[in-house]
């Protein structure tokens, strides 16, 4: 910790130009390592002992709630997914992470109330640590904030969750690194402008890390501090949604500017106002794909989808998601939809598939699988349908 105060303390009092910037990216270099070693020893889980906190995976997506004490996370928790998370008037009243599930077209969502943090958490201050441990294992952070004070617990949560690796509604930079067994560090750029590095700012980050062989190409205006988090490798980026909680005791003007910060949705957790649009957001944030599957000859059940994202949404990827052996015996899909050009398409494994376009009524999307075998035994036909509302 004294180091890490030490070379803070230089950051800050460091002039920032072009002749500093080798500089500034050693010591920041150094910061990330201190940091990571700070940290390693706990990455289980804070003491690896916090009863409740080793919960299992449950649904197709994860959402954890991360506050301070006493803004209302329980209540939340009970009235989004009806599960009875203790609520009361003093701080700390939750002391362990408690799961809840919650149903939202067809999509079957984990909510993990967790322990309120404090400032200092990332350090190892309260039970910081097991909390934010478990929150780099969430799809979705809701960070609840008390809407009479939300701009100081804002910047304080994002700081700890910055300390401990998590980047907050941001996409990971647009750098490839990869290390060699010779050839010294090969540098270069396709970003027409570079601001914050340069070749000798690469390198002197490289060799504070004691790599001298390394391919290095920067696809953006990248900062010293992105360029780390690429070297660290150990860094996860989770969206996020600050739910301002309580709006019910300021006034309709306040409101009005309250809606205007990013990522922002008001509500209120005690009298379940705007839960709509929460979840509606979260749907949009969360970036799924609904496929649903029908039996050949039979109406298609339009109440339990094939839950995708949208990064692996391809049909290989749908047919393991129903069996693991389904795609070794696939033929063909024939597919009606919005990711075709024309229907039906006769599509292959690689083909990309599209949610619900709810510009369109009356519509469609059905996929015809090749036979397959299971068991060696018996032949089954699969007919995949979904539905545009």
């Amino acid at each position: 910790m004294e180091k890490i105060k030490a070379i803070e303390d230089e950051i800050a009092r460091t002039q920032k130009n072009k002749a500093t910037m080798g500089h500034l990216c050693r010591l920041k270099a150094q910061l990330a390592k201190y940091k990571r070693e700070l940290l390693l020893p706990q990455a289980g889980g804070g003491s690896g002992k916090g009863e409740g906190f080793d919960v299992p995976k449950s649904g197709d997506i994860r959402i954890g709630l991360i506050g301070f004490p006493s803004v209302g996370k329980s209540t939340l928790l009970t009235n989004l997914a009806g599960v009875h998370s203790e609520a009361a008037a003093y701080e700390f009243t939750t002391m362990t992470c408690i799961p809840g599930i919650l149903e939202y077209k067809g999509a079957k969502i984990q909510i993990l109330d967790l322990p309120g943090i404090i400032e200092g958490a990332k350090d190892g201050k309260g039970r910081g640590r097991q909390v934010i441990t478990v929150a780099r294992t969430c799809n979705l952070l809701y960070i609840v904030l008390d809407i009479m004070k939300p701009i100081d617990h804002k910047r304080i949560i994002e700081r700890e969750l910055e300390g401990f690796g998590i980047r907050i509604n941001k996409s990971p930079p647009n750098i490839v690194f990869h290390k060699r067994s010779k050839g010294g560090i090969n540098f270069s750029t396709t970003c027409p402008e570079l601001t914050y590095l340069d070749a000798d700012s690469v390198k002197a980050i490289l060799q504070e890390y004691k790599i001298h062989n390394a391919e290095v190409l920067l696809k953006e205006n990248a900062t010293a501090d992105d360029f780390i988090d690429v070297v660290e490798g150990n860094r996860v980026y989770i969206p996020a949604i600050y739910c301002f909680n309580k709006i019910d005791q300021i006034s309709i003007e306040e409101l009005d500017i309250v809606v205007k910060i990013p990522h922002v949705v008001p509500i209120s957790g005690h009298h379940r106002w705007n839960f709509d649009e929460l979840l509606e957001k979260s749907w949009e944030y969360m970036n799924l794909v609904r496929v649903y599957t029908k039996p050949k000859g039979q109406l298609a059940d339009f109440d339990a989808p094939v839950i995708l994202k949208s990064e692996k949404r391809t049909i290989e990827n749908f047919c393991n998601s129903l069996h693991r052996d389904l795609i070794h015996q696939f033929k063909y899909a024939l597919v009606w939809g919005t990711s075709c050009k024309f229907s039906p398409q006769r599509c292959g494994k690689d083909h990309v598939l599209a949610d619900e376009d709810k510009n369109i009524t009356h519509f469609q999307l059905r996929f015809l699988l090749g036979h397959w075998r299971i068991g060696g035994s018996r032949t089954y036909g699969l007919e995949f349908a979904r539905q545009c509302s």
